[in-house]
């Protein structure tokens, strides 16, 4: 399956005043990562295969973490993500960050594929995934 490494720092917007992250930006760090895998799989920025794809986003309809080790302002972080499921309109991702090669924190995700409703584009609904991305979020390169 798909794979990725993204590499960020703990910057103090991130921190409560002690200085150790507030635990729901570790979800921010995870949408991140997530959004660097897809971009480099699909060979395009998210607002550009938002569009080629006509979707309006990949949405969570399911999200958890574990909390192992707190990180602080100024830590450098690793997260790993890797696709670990997919099926007809959704995916599962993986993610593993760590700090100087200790885990901190994993994250567990359920993405949908969603597309405006024809017959009413006011909302949106699930559509099956295309392919050719399927192909893309299910192999170890996606360079090849």
């Amino acid at each position: 399956m798909l794979t990725n490494t993204y590499k960020t720092r703990i910057e103090w917007v991130d921190c409560d005043p002690a200085g150790i992250i507030f635990y729901g930006r570790y979800f921010d760090i995870f949408e991140l990562a997530t959004t660097a895998m897809l971009e480099r799989a699909l060979g395009m920025k998210k607002a550009d295969y938002l569009k080629a794809y006509g979707i309006v986003d990949h949405p969570l309809a399911d999200t958890r973490a574990r909390f192992r080790s707190p990180t602080r302002f100024g830590d450098d972080v690793v997260v790993d993500t890797a696709v670990v499921a997919c099926d007809r309109m959704s995916f599962k991702i993986e993610h593993r960050l760590s700090r100087d090669g200790t885990l901190a924190a994993e994250g567990y995700e359920t993405r949908i594929w969603v597309a405006r409703d024809p017959d009413d584009p006011r909302r949106a609904k699930p559509q099956p995934i295309p392919a050719e991305i399927v192909a893309k979020l299910t192999v170890s390169d996606p360079s090849s």
